[in-house]
């Protein structure tokens, strides 16, 4: 779908230039190479019809080709990010839909890997859109992905790469924004067996109903019994390197669909809980990119799967469940259900596997939105170095994180008189952070471990206008987890 070459040659049905408003006011168009067009562009740019300002799109025709300037704002004040949303401002523009060639060509012969990634995760994650369910309304309007693209740029192995790791974003946002009654614990369960498939650096082990009971994660088998979906904790074991011991197990909270429980979501934030898997979709995409990279590590990559929903079996507020930890919780909230599978999931791994890190993925607080909004990720740990690597990855990747702090006046604020804990705070506020502290307690103090809370970025709601992205998911995470264990 992508390839490089290193001039433009301006032979594909639609040629994309991407250019500056300092670039566009010097009036040196060389780089392109076309004579014709050179001189096009320097009386377009005394016509003052085309500045070159963030995202401003300009049509020319040369026969039947066609050619589209886009704005990529001031040159100081140009970020990746920005590159991203005027790639995708131009992939999915109208002026290109009948097009099924196109050639992006960066101004300035711009070719440093920052910006030609940036430009590839704007053709592959700006272009992506889920109309799975939606009859295309003319069949000669072709998506952005169905096109076939030539970025100017000399081919390079990482520029491979960013396309596999867009394929693993793409993979976790198709998951997360299908139906909650399709994609259940065994409809995951299916995913990962066709995402491991005949790879021999792979082990796989499954937990079903039977064997969580006989482990004792009664916590995860609580939120479930409601539903008439069976719960799993699948563990995937990635075997890249002949050391033994695991370099970092990444946990994602699998939620096929949560109601609320008992405590029932009202309108307004229940329709769209089928994103509550999207911590697990993370973790099945970031598998999937390590697989296609073929990374050097041993990896435990875990979803915790299950289905909080409503009925005579739905466990009831005022329970109080013994879990793997051996900790009894109090549950004073059918709501604050996430927590409890990860807290299993989190034990369960630490104990038996003893990963040198963890890091789980959830979608696991309103209060994350509230607090950071949608383009950032809430980050909580225990570790500074491994808070710091996985910062660093998100500066890298744009898939961003806000560290929130976990301290020591935080002792107490779940304390229950009938059980050794609860799954709510008893105090208001700080919700995102006290969710964290609920978790930090089923982890050994000695485990380096870190929580994201990707409750904002996972998911992308209607009129909230999101960099680069179009209404639904977004895997968030995917990127950033991928950065961070090939950076390990």
């Amino acid at each position: 779908m992508i390839q490089f070459r290193s001039r433009p040659g301006f032979d594909a049905e639609a040629s994309v230039i991407f250019l500056t408003e300092e670039l566009m006011k010097a009036k040196n168009f060389k780089d392109f190479h076309w004579a014709s067009l050179e001189s096009e562009l320097t009386a377009f740019s005394s016509s003052k019809q085309f500045s070159g300002k963030g995202c401003e799109l300009f049509p020319l025709s040369s026969g039947r080709q066609i050619i589209l300037l886009v704005g990529l704002g001031k040159e100081a004040e140009l970020t990746s990010t920005a590159i991203r949303s005027a790639v995708r401002k131009a992939v999915i523009s109208s002026y290109l839909r009948h097009a099924k060639s196109v050639e992006l060509i960066m101004g300035q012969g711009r070719q440093d890997d920052e910006t030609v990634i940036a430009m590839i995760e704007g053709v592959m994650i700006g272009g992506y859109a889920w109309k799975k369910y939606k009859k295309p309304a003319n069949s000669d309007n072709l998506a952005a992905l169905e096109k076939h693209y030539t970025i100017v740029a000399s081919e390079k192995k990482a520029y491979h790469d960013a396309i596999r790791i867009s394929e693993g974003v793409n993979l976790a946002r198709d998951l997360v924004n299908d139906n909650a009654d399709l994609v259940t614990s065994t409809y995951i369960e299916k995913t990962v067996k066709t995402v491991v498939k005949e790879q021999p650096e792979i082990t796989l082990e499954i937990l079903g109903p039977k064997e969580l009971k006989a482990q004792g994660l009664n916590l995860h088998l609580a939120v479930n019994q409601g539903s008439a979906n069976e719960p799993r904790l699948i563990l995937i074991h990635y075997h890249g390197s002949k050391n033994k011991t695991i370099d970092a197990a990444i946990v994602g909270k699998g939620l096929t669909f949560d109601t609320g429980g008992l405590n029932l979501k009202t309108t307004g934030h229940i329709e769209t809980m089928r994103t509550d898997m999207a911590g697990a979709a993370a973790v099945i995409g970031t598998l999937q990119n390590v697989i296609a990279l073929k990374l050097k590590k041993n990896l435990l990559f875990v979803c915790a799967v299950a289905e909080n929903a409503i009925g005579s079996k739905a466990y009831k507020p005022g329970d109080v469940i013994t879990g793997y930890a051996g900790k009894s919780v109090e549950i004073d909230n059918t709501d604050a259900e996430g927590r409890l599978v990860l807290a299993d999931a989190l034990a369960y791994v630490d104990k038996n596997y003893k990963p040198k890190r963890i890091v789980d993925l959830a979608t696991l607080t309103g209060a994350c939105v509230v607090a950071l909004g949608y383009d950032y990720s809430g980050l909580l740990s225990n570790d500074p170095s491994l808070a710091k690597q996985l910062i660093d990855a998100a500066q890298k990747t744009d898939d961003r994180v806000w560290q929130l702090p976990l301290y020591p006046e935080l002792k107490g604020i779940m304390d229950s008189p009938i059980a050794d804990l609860r799954n709510t705070s008893n105090r208001k506020g700080a919700g995102t952070i006290t969710g964290a502290y609920f978790l930090q307690q089923f982890i050994d103090e000695k485990t380096p471990w870190a929580h994201l809370d990707i409750a904002g970025s996972a998911f992308c709601e209607k009129g909230i206008n999101r960099m680069y992205f179009d209404y639904g998911a977004t895997g968030a995470g995917v990127r950033l987890i991928t950065e961070f264990v090939r950076s390990l």
